[in-house]
């Protein structure tokens, strides 16, 4: 359990709001989830939008931790099959336990962020083990430069919609749906296999900025 009282409050409102929502999210709440006297979370934080700017932050430094532990146990993969096998693992803590908790939470903050710029700042994807491994991973496996930052961010996105399709659906993430993710990250581009075709080495398209 934390020993700091806000990160405790925190976690308290997370809970609360994987249970009953983003209206259920009051100070009065997270104080009875807390086992807190009336009054303890308004102390600290006293207006709902501190409150729940507390709880997104606690929110990404857990999401982190767990990124960080998944890169631990799969290190940087060598072959689409160990990439899948970390995908795997990642979905299946998402979709049970206090993952799926931290999921529901995610997911109702994220909606809220549309109207919120500053829990969308907090919000915003953040580099860590995970990520850099997908990163290292599509380089190295013939994705060309250029598109290597775009692919990894569309691989990591539509694996979070499949985790949020299977949350509201029910059952794990298929391991086929998440070959499939990992084979059209490293499809040819439509330029690579024009140049291929005619003879002509691919030559990378730089935007206007970096001419």
């Amino acid at each position: 359990m934390p020993a700091d009282r806000r990160t405790l409050l925190a976690d308290a409102a997370l809970d609360v709001l994987a249970d009953e929502g983003m209206r259920g999210l009051t100070h009065r709440a997270v104080d009875r989830r807390a086992a807190m006297p009336p009054g303890t979370t308004s102390a600290y934080y006293r207006t709902r939008a501190a409150l729940l700017t507390a709880l997104v932050t606690r929110l990404v430094q857990l999401d982190q931790a767990e990124l960080r532990a998944t890169a631990e146990q799969f290190p940087l993969p060598r072959s689409v099959g160990e990439l899948v096998d970390g995908m795997v693992a990642l979905t299946r803590r998402r979709l049970a336990g206090e993952g799926r908790r931290r999921s529901l939470a995610r997911y109702a903050c994220t909606v809220e962020s549309v109207r919120d710029p500053e829990l969308r700042e907090i919000l915003v994807p953040r580099e860590n083990a995970g990520r850099e491994a997908v990163r290292l991973f599509l380089a190295g496996h013939g994705v060309r430069a250029t598109d290597v930052e775009n692919r990894t961010h569309t691989l990591l996105t539509c694996l979070d919609g499949l985790v949020f399709d299977r949350l509201v659906g029910g059952g794990d993430v298929p391991r086929e749906a998440l070959e499939g993710l990992v084979a059209a990250a490293l499809r040819p581009s439509e330029r690579s296999e024009r140049s291929e075709q005619a003879g002509q080495p691919d030559q990378p398209v730089g935007t206007p900025a970096s001419r």
